[in-house]
């Protein structure tokens, strides 16, 4: 294996575990911990703060995933017509959880930030509760994602 694709795939792979680990961590760990906080208010200002600093490496993870992917099957593979059917369900799916944290970041995270610093917080609840949707719904996304990069070259 050339050394370029042993960097490229050990890009992507820590992006990935970054990424995908960050959200299991807020939604498995963070989320249900809060509650320990007795007043909401101190709950959405610390969901502000994380989000503040997850999000940041989220963009570069996506650029690090993307860069490091589309490098390894254009550059090392050929293109998509010499990769496995589990490189294109990868391809799917992390675009499809690209789509969803852009949607998170322009429309949930840009009100969501606002409302906390407006201090409107039942505002600032509603859009905490789509924002774990969304997370939620990436975080499944990454799992599948993950599972087919890791068996895909073991497929029939």
């Amino acid at each position: 294996m050339p050394y370029t694709m042993i960097v490229a795939l050990a890009i992507h792979i820590v992006s990935a575990v970054i990424w995908v680990g960050g959200m299991f961590f807020a939604y498995s760990v963070l989320r249900p911990s809060m509650g320990t906080l007795e007043h909401a208010p101190d709950r959405l200002r610390l969901w502000r703060a994380v989000f503040a600093r997850f999000f940041r490496y989220v963009i570069i993870e996506i650029v690090l995933l993307l860069g490091s992917g589309y490098w390894m099957i254009f550059m090392e593979y050929g293109g998509f017509g010499a990769v496995g059917l589990h490189v294109h369900i990868m391809n799917l799916t992390g675009l499809l959880m690209m789509a969803l944290f852009a949607h998170l970041w322009f429309a949930e995270w840009s009100k969501f930030r606002r409302f906390v610093d407006e201090e409107d917080f039942p505002a600032a609840g509603a859009r905490l509760n789509r924002i774990r949707m969304i997370v939620a719904t990436n975080l499944g996304l990454g799992w599948i994602t993950i599972i087919i990069g890791a068996t895909g070259r073991y497929w029939g």
